[in-house]
């Protein structure tokens, strides 16, 4: 849980560096396992960058419980908020 007191450390993710030149839907599981270790756990995490719905999606899937704050954030829409699960 979040300390009040403090606000959460933020983590950007940009989903085109977990994977290079092309996702691989069978590598599914090594690119979820790379974005977890760099999210941590309890932090406000920004995914970002160029990547398949399938990848952003799965990400997303797998930060539910780990992450307080989830945003997508792209030069079209800016910051969009996924959740939000600090209580403060």
């Amino acid at each position: 849980m979040a300390d009040p007191k403090k606000p959460c450390e933020k983590v950007v993710i940009d989903v085109k560096t977990l994977y290079g030149d092309t996702a691989k839907l069978e590598r599914i599981s090594d690119y979820v396992n790379l974005a977890l270790a760099m999210a941590g756990e309890g932090k406000e995490v920004v995914i970002t960058g160029q990547g398949p719905v399938w990848l952003y999606l799965a990400i997303a899937h797998a930060l539910h419980g780990r992450a307080v704050r989830l945003l997508y954030d792209s030069p079209t829409t800016g910051p969009f908020v996924i959740f939000d699960h600090d209580p403060y």
